[in-house]
């Protein structure tokens, strides 16, 4: 806000200086560089936390994984596995078996990303506890 001093009486004048600065910074800083988009371009999306969250779960098999999540086709499926792997957060073994079996694990890399899921997971309970808290009340 800015006070301006007009015969005597005072006037407030709401102005955009702040959001002008905030918005200089932004832009300066590049969206593109920021940790939290870094970490959504791996992880982002409806599926790829969730299939994290089974694989963590040891439901690590792709018709296991399947019949858990319930809505994801079997190509979007297939498509978000080969994303994690290709940014190395899972890693897919082939057993030598007839027929041929196989299952994903969390990386180094995956692993260090379930403290975030665990986060994830508590928030969910609360908001969950909350929601039905307000619906007996």
């Amino acid at each position: 806000m800015l006070v301006v001093i007009i015969n005597g009486y005072s006037h407030l004048f709401e102005t955009n200086i702040v959001n002008q600065v905030v918005m200089d910074k932004l832009t300066a800083y590049n969206v593109t560089n920021c940790p939290v988009t870094a970490t959504m371009s791996v992880i982002g999306g409806k599926w790829k936390i969730l299939i994290l969250y089974v694989i963590c779960n040891e439901i690590n098999r792709f018709g296991k994984m399947s019949m858990v999540l319930r809505d994801i086709s079997k190509q979007m499926l297939t498509t978000q596995l080969r994303e994690l792997e290709n940014d190395g957060i899972i890693v897919r073994k082939i057993y030598a078996e007839i027929p041929p079996r196989v299952e994903y694990f969390l990386t180094d890399k995956g692993k260090s990303l379930l403290p975030i899921i665990d986060m994830m997971k508590h928030w969910g309970d609360e908001h969950i506890l909350r929601i039905q808290q307000k619906v007996v009340a």
